[in-house]
This record gives structure tokens, C-alpha cells and sequence, in this order.
């Protein structure tokens, strides 16, 4: 079969390859991948600058659905050509607390596809048959591709923050997560939802109007936070949404954010702060992380699609062959496009 294979930390170190078909095990399902979306991540990887740690050389890929084409003598529930979505947490210790209480998202010792193990830009993915979930008929195989990101937003904005209705909502980063991070918080309720990008987010910008944004602001052009001032009561907003990940827009959060309000953190960045804390302590502000999810949050984001609740057509940009990677990974990196899809 062929992958795509990160082989080293030096940046663009990944090819497309000949690999061998993946063996299973009892508990395991082999799944034909019929469409993988590129996260940030990978692009991340492609140009070595990810965070965390890799095991070279993987298969990139962790955003995926398929079709079962073999399962292991222990496996239930699941038969040969069943539409499937996996989950990203390929491997747990099977003594950890976090699985008990059902948290194993935040387990430090799990490897997930595309960076611990091979991940699904190939013909086959190896999975355990407990990361799987069934698929609604009307759900595609190219938007069931997304129901990943749509889980870490989910996490993000409907479990990990409290969005009552009439609630003002600010996104910070209007890539793939901010942006359905964004129609998360509508779907929540957000009284007057605010995208917030930069210079090169503009075609970015534009998505979030179309997904429900009241303002975009850009931050390098207009002045946030006397916007901020000016808004409403003038105190700020009751939810900022960090999904850039850099320094720079923990602050901005910091700055616009009300007293007694939430900051909820689900971008990554590897940069030290270099700024003072000093305005959570003084508006009370609650901060907190946001990372990756779990069964319950697939069930509904599954529902949630099927339904049409949320609209992928303004995100989903680009659906093309495995072979041409390279040209959506640079149309995402560049901005040109929000998020592509890739079919073995």
C-alpha cells in the first residue's frame, strides 16, 4: 500500500512510500481509509516545528473515516464494510485512572495516530476496534473526515467553557478549530460571536461570516481592544476562545476579556509568554485548557452532523487524491483554503 510518511525532524521529511498492509491484532480493526483531513498538525510536522514528541519515521494522518475490511477474533459489534469515524487515542495503558473516569484524552502516556503511531494517510489504518464509531447514513465520508476538529471544538466551547444564551464570544484564529470553535459557540447560544485574525486570515475572515460571525476584526489592523471598550457595556466580552495558540493572543484574550469572565485555551504554541498575569488575578479571570475529547463528545458531534446542525461547506475546501498532498498542504499553510481532504 502506499503512505505518506514523516521519516525525520528536518523540515519537509515526509514522501509518499511503499508500506506494508497493517496486521492486526484480536482487539483490532483494519479499516480501508476512504477520506483524511489535514489537521494542523501535520502541517506542523511537514515543516518540523511541531511541540511534541514524534516517533519517526509514521504515517501521518489522525483526522479519518473508513470502511472495515478485517477485525480481530475479539472484536464486536463490527462486521466487513461498515462505514466507520475513528477516535485519535490509538494507544493507552490499560491501567490508567483517566480511563476510568472516562478521560482519557488527558492520560500523558497515550500515543495517538500520526505522530506516536501510523496514522490513516495510507490505503489502511491498524485501529483498536474501541476507538471506532458507526456512522449515520447521511453522513459522508469526507465530512465524517472532520468530526475530529468538530470534537475538539465541541470540547472546547460546550464542555470545558459555560456559553449562556446572549453571551458575547470571541474567537481568537480563524483557522479550522477556531472556526468551528466559532459555530460551536453559536449553536450554544453566543448573543454577538467575534472572529478575530490576521492580515493573511482575509479568506478565513470571510468564513466566519458566513458561519455566523456579528464582527471579524483584524488584529493588526484594527484596535481590538478599544473595540473592545467601546462594545456593549464597555467591560469586554464574557468568553474569549484562544485558538491561535501563540503568546501574543493569550494576551489579547487577557485584554478584552470582562472581569469575572473565561478564557478557554485550545491553540498550542511552543513560545514563552513574556507578559505579565497580573490581569487574570486582578479580573478574576478563569482560565483554562482544552484538549482533545472523548466518547460521549463523538456521539453527539455525530448527531450533530447528521442532523446538519453544523454546515461544513464553507470549510471544507478541497477534496483531492492522496497524491496530490503537497498542494493541500501548502493551499492550508498558505490560507488559501480552510481545510482539505485527502482519499487514498
Amino acid at each position: 500500500m502506499i503512505g505518506l510518511v514523516n521519516y525525520a525532524k528536518e523540515p519537509y521529511s515526509v514522501e509518499l512510500r511503499e508500506l506494508d498492509v497493517p496486521e492486526i491484532g484480536e482487539e483490532d480493526v483494519l479499516l480501508k481509509v476512504q477520506a483524511v483531513a489535514v489537521c494542523g498538525s501535520d502541517l506542523h510536522q511537514y515543516a518540523g516545528k511541531q511541540s511534541w514528541p514524534v516517533n519517526y519515521p509514521v504515517v501521518l494522518g489522525h483526522e479519518f473515516s473508513g470502511s472495515v475490511a478485517k477485525f480481530g477474533s475479539r472484536v464486536n459489534g463490527f462486521k466487513e464494510s461498515d462505514r466507520v469515524v475513528s477516535e485519535t487515542a490509538a494507544k493507552l495503558p490499560p491501567d490508567s485512572p483517566f480511563i476510568r473516569r472516562a478521560l482519557y484524552n488527558l492520560e500523558p502516556k497515550r500515543l495517538g495516530f500520526g505522530y506516536g503511531v501510523n496514522g490513516a494517510m495510507a490505503d489502511y489504518v491498524k485501529v483498536p476496534a474501541r476507538c471506532l464509531h458507526h456512522l449515520p447514513a447521511s453522513l459522508t465520508f469526507e465530512d465524517a473526515a472532520l468530526t475530529e476538529p468538530c470534537c475538539v471544538a465541541y470540547n472546547a466551547v460546550c464542555v470545558n467553557s459555560h456559553v449562556r444564551p446572549g453571551d458575547t464570544v470571541a474567537v481568537i484564529g480563524p483557522g479550522p478549530i477556531g472556526l468551528l470553535c466559532a459555530a460551536m459557540a453559536k449553536l450554544s447560544g453566543a448573543g454577538h460571536l467575534i472572529v478575530l485574525g490576521v492580515p493573511v486570515d482575509a479568506k478565513r475572515l470571510e468564513v466566519a461570516k458566513r458561519i455566523g460571525a456579528d464582527t471579524v476584526l483584524v488584529t493588526q489592523e484594527n484596535h481590538v481592544e478599544e473595540w473592545a471598550r467601546n462594545f456593549g457595556d464597555g467591560y469586554g466580552v464574557d468568553l474569549v476562545i484562544d485558538a491561535a495558540g501563540v503568546s501574543a493572543s493569550l494576551k489579547l484574550a487577557l485584554n478584552i476579556v470582562r472581569p469575572a469572565g473565561q478564557i478557554t485555551k485550545v491553540g498550542w504554541g511552543p513560545q514563552p509568554l513574556n507578559f505579565s498575569l497580573d490581569p487574570l488575578v486582578q479580573k478574576a479571570v478563569t482560565l483554562q485548557g482544552s484538549y482533545s475529547h472523548n466518547w460521549p463528545i463523538w456521539e453527539k458531534v455525530l448527531s450533530l452532523l447528521s442532523s446538519g446542525k453544523i454546515d461544513l461547506r464553507s470549510i471544507l475546501n478541497r477534496i483531492s487524491p492522496l497524491s496530490a498532498w503537497r498542494a493541500a498542504f501548502e493551499e492550508m499553510r498558505s490560507g488559501a483554503i480552510v481545510k482539505g481532504v485527502l482519499k487514498p
